[in-house]
Order: C-alpha cells, then sequence, then structure tokens
C-alpha cells in the first residue's frame, strides 16, 4: 500500500454528479490546493434527477445543482475551477462524441493527475458511475495519443498524458492520500454546501441536527477506516493507473 503522491501541479476530478468528487476524494483536493496545485473539478450530468420532489421544476434544479458544485469546488480550495459536460443526468453514455469532450478538457487544462470514479467496481448501481469511469479511463488514453480527436488541433491543444489516474470507490485500492483533520472539514463543508441533496444524498432532514452531526462522523468513521489500510490517520484510499500503460 502505496502512501501519498508527490503533490501534483495540476489535478482534475471527474465525477458523475454534484458532489461525486466530493464524495470520493475532497480531502485529497483539499490538501492538495493547500500545498499550491491547481484544482479543477469536472461534473458529468447535469443532476436534473437528484431530487425525491416529483413536482420539483428540474431547469430550476439544474441551475440550484451547478451554483451548489461551484461553492462545494471553491470550499475545498478558494481557487479551484468547476466545469460542467451537461449530459442529462441518469443518461450518461461513453460514446466517442463525449470522450472527446473530455478528452478536450484534459488537453486543456494538463493534469499531472487525473481522479474518477471506477467504473470496474463489482454490483454498481448507478449507471452514470459505471457511465462517468469508463469515459474518464478513455478519454486519459484518447488525450494522451495524438491521433485521437484531431479535431482539437485547430484550438491548438495537443496530446497530453498524465502521470496517475486514481480511481475512487475502488474494490482493491493500492494507495491512500492521508490528511489532515482540516482537510476532512473542508471535504465535510464542501459536502454540505449540496443544499438540495442534504435529505436525498446525506440523509440530513432540513435543519435536524442529530441527522448532520451523524452525516459528519460517518465521513469521519470513512477517512479513519480508509487511513487504517496505510496505517495513518485519516485517508481516502484509491486504485493508482499508470496512464502510460
Amino acid at each position: 500500500m502505496r502512501v501519498d503522491l508527490p503533490t501534483p501541479e495540476c489535478v482534475l476530478a471527474i465525477g458523475a454528479h454534484p458532489d461525486d468528487v466530493e464524495f470520493g476524494c475532497g480531502a485529497t483536493l483539499a490538501k492538495w490546493g493547500e500545498a499550491g496545485t491547481n484544482v479543477h473539478l469536472l461534473v458529468c450530468t447535469d443532476g436534473s434527477k437528484g431530487s425525491w420532489d416529483p413536482h420539483v421544476d428540474r431547469d430550476e434544479l439544474v441551475q440550484r445543482r451547478q451554483a451548489e458544485q461551484v461553492t462545494a469546488a471553491q470550499r475545498l480550495h478558494p481557487q479551484a475551477t468547476a466545469h460542467f459536460l451537461d449530459a442529462v443526468d441518469g443518461e450518461l453514455t461513453n460514446t466517442v462524441e463525449r470522450r472527446g469532450h473530455l478528452a478536450r478538457i484534459i488537453r486543456l487544462v494538463k493534469p499531472d493527475v487525473v481522479l474518477g470514479h471506477d467504473p470496474w467496481r463489482r454490483w454498481r448501481m448507478h449507471p452514470d458511475h459505471r457511465a462517468a469511469g469508463l469515459l474518464t479511463v478513455d478519454a486519459v488514453v484518447a488525450a494522451r495519443d495524438p491521433h485521437y480527436h484531431p479535431e482539437h488541433r485547430s484550438d491548438g491543444l495537443g496530446p497530453h498524458r498524465p502521470t496517475s489516474l486514481l480511481l475512487f470507490e475502488c474494490e482493491q485500492p493500492d494507495l491512500v492520500e492521508q490528511f489532515s483533520d482540516h482537510h476532512l472539514t473542508a471535504k465535510i463543508d464542501a459536502l454540505l454546501a449540496h443544499q438540495s441533496q442534504l435529505e436525498s444524498t446525506m440523509g440530513i432532514a432540513a435543519d435536524e441536527t442529530r441527522e448532520r452531526i451523524e452525516f459528519e462522523q460517518r465521513m469521519r468513521d470513512q477517512a479513519r477506516n480508509q487511513g487504517r489500510l496505510a496505517g495513518v490517520p485519516l485517508g481516502e484510499a484509491f486504485r493508482w493507473m499508470d496512464p502510460a500503460r
């Protein structure tokens, strides 16, 4: 089990929905951002199905969730940038066209490290998580090789090969990023920025102090459990992949 990559100059974390990046690697991003890393988050879908209210205005929900994501990114690191692919929630597919959109952002941002969902996790229910994971892996391959998506050349974008690809939500982690308690606090604060998701995703009813405390405790327990894999107090666990392979 490895502990800690060298601090990257630039990182791109890719999630299926608003809040997925924060759940998967929020404390790691907070740690790297504090150390000077240029932090980018990318959300693949518009979050338009992320409500239990059957009467919700979905256009308003999309706008709200995008605004929440921007706030959450800035709670991880004040200079963090949020990007949006705007696929319809629940309908994300791993197509060549969509891969090209994601590869373009990788070539534009030029991250040293890319993070995303593990698409090979068994018995994963949500189709967007599977699709986002596959898109991330496939886009890293496409972005690194010059003959993929030659249309990017007209925008002055050439191939870019990250040094590491980290998959969160993985079954067989081999890397743990350790962090301090204030990085974990930044992760929790970023998750709580997603006010539209408090009940449906985090189990927090409106103005329910006890449930909020229980949610924060679950996040702290998770960080301790993942840190324990590598013998550190707090951590987030990943599967490391070499983009050169």
